[in-house]
């Protein structure tokens, strides 16, 4: 989390809206363990990641519907599932990642 701090506070002194992305589960071989994070912001802006890679490109989607719903999401990506090779995830483990408006505290 510290190596993205810094963009979301900046991001949110720019009044930017932002998601964040967590690995909270991790099964088999995975390019980052459970934790790693990933930000997201309405604008487009990203910083972070989530599997070195292999998903971010899902991940930035999932984060920008969560921007507009405001409801968090846990999604799946592995290797069995047909979206995972779509996405690149060819590691050979699973990995679950939490995706969360960020809410600005008052």
């Amino acid at each position: 989390m510290r190596d993205i701090l810094p963009d979301i506070e900046r991001w949110i002194a720019d009044g930017e809206e932002i998601a964040l992305a967590t690995v909270v589960r991790a099964i088999g071989s995975s390019p980052r363990p459970v934790g790693a994070k990933m930000a997201v912001t309405r604008s487009g802006r990203m910083a972070g990641s989530v599997s070195g890679g292999c998903v971010e490109g899902a991940v930035f989607e999932v984060a920008l519907e969560v921007l507009e719903t405001g409801r968090p999401r846990l999604v799946r990506y592995g290797i069995s599932d047909e979206q995972a090779w779509d996405v690149g995830l060819s590691c050979g483990g699973t990995i679950d990642v939490f995706v969360e408006p960020l809410v600005k505290q008052s």
